[in-house]
């Protein structure tokens, strides 16, 4: 039996527009319908996220361009937000909800250059910090405390540091020259030998 659709507010989440709650689950209790939803949008919209990664991961492995670090770098970003897909997947399994499987086109990445690239990560990790923001305030909204408190701990709060950190690279790459075109330079060098910090960054 198939459970109405909570009263949804005017909101920027990824939303599931097909999604139906369901009543049959034994173990769902206090997860109103509109957080059900949200998370499935939202663990969808992170699968995308880590997409968009692992595309910019092969760009940096062709041997026009040949940075390994960089590529590196940019597939374990992919990994970890595909990790963190998965984890929102067992949270909503966990609360007795269920996830609308459905096709996530592979992205075409037209970026050819380090500074492109760490912008357009940096956009991606500040889109998914302000879905997450909304998404635990309206875990809040709808009396679900539960959900708000896991998505803030387990969600938001680790991309804090990792924002932070990914700027401090975007900076030290405009620093040491590197290029926004394919021309590239002894900045990307220097900034793909760089392996600490892009550990550093990748392990926050």
């Amino acid at each position: 039996m198939a459970e109405p659709s909570g009263k949804r507010l005017k909101t920027n989440l990824p939303n599931c527009k097909t999604h139906r709650a369901f009543l049959g689950s034994r173990v769902k209790q206090n997860l109103p319908a509109v957080v059900e939803e949200s998370l499935c949008g939202v663990s969808t919209f992170i699968m995308e996220v880590a997409y968009i990664l692992d595309a910019l991961a092969k760009i940096f492995e062709q041997d026009d361009i040949a940075l390994p670090r960089m590529a590196a770098f940019f597939h374990e970003q992919s990994v970890n937000e595909q990790a963190k897909a998965e984890a929102m997947l067992d949270y909503l399994s966990d609360r007795g909800g269920q996830y609308c499987s459905k096709d996530i086109q592979r992205p075409s990445c037209e970026v050819c250059a380090v500074i492109p690239a760490l912008e357009l990560m940096l956009g991606q990790w500040k889109e998914e910090m302000a879905v997450m923001v909304e998404l635990s305030q309206l875990s809040k909204e709808h009396s679900d405390s539960h959900s708000a408190s896991v998505v803030k701990s387990r969600f938001l709060g680790p991309l804090v540091p990792r924002v932070k950190l990914l700027g401090d690279l975007l900076t030290n790459a405009r620093r040491v020259g590197c290029t926004s075109d394919r021309s590239g330079g002894f900045g990307e060098y220097l900034i793909d030998q760089l392996q600490e910090e892009l550990t550093n960054v990748s392990s926050r």
